[in-house]
């Protein structure tokens, strides 16, 4: 994991963790990375001091006590000021989905992988019309877009951590 300072186009500063220099490309490419006080996603990486450990002295070795107060180092940030692992135009974004995922799997029958047949069957007015979702293959959705069937994908979500 790394760890990187990051600044928006408003100069706001923050952190945020990315498994790789790679994941943090990726993602700010897409829009990904936001600032968390004002949700621009015009951002950079900000200059910052690398962690490097010691080699003068052992790892167990007790460090150096400041003498006087105006030594001593800054105290860190509360934790939810270090890290903006989403802004929140994404978290009501999320929320929105969510919403509209709980309705559908609570309103509506699962009826699993014979959601292609059922629809079809249903356009064709073969069977009562009803509220259905399940389980379909990219060719059969084609197939149904084909034929006029109203189909549309189920949001889903990553992991509530991500």
């Amino acid at each position: 994991m790394i760890r990187y300072t990051l600044r928006c186009d408003k100069d706001h500063t923050f952190e945020s963790w990315f498994p790789s220099s790679d994941s943090y490309e990726k993602q700010k490419a897409h829009g990904f990375v936001a600032c968390p006080t004002c949700g621009s996603v015009a951002v950079e990486k900000a200059v910052m001091a690398p962690s490097v450990a010691r080699t003068d002295r052992p790892r167990d070795a007790e460090p150096r006590t400041p003498e006087v107060a105006g030594d001593m180092p800054p105290a860190a940030p509360p934790a939810a000021e270090q890290m903006a692992l989403m802004s929140e135009p994404e978290r009501e974004l999320r929320r929105m989905l969510r919403a509209v995922r709980d309705h559908v799997t609570s309103t509506a029958d699962y009826v699993g992988d014979q959601f292609a047949d059922l629809a079809r069957k249903m356009h064709q007015g073969e069977v009562e019309h009803r509220s259905i979702y399940g389980e379909a293959t990219p060719d059969e959705v084609r197939t149904l877009k084909e034929e006029e069937v109203e189909v549309y994908a189920l949001p889903v979500l990553p992991d509530e951590r991500n």
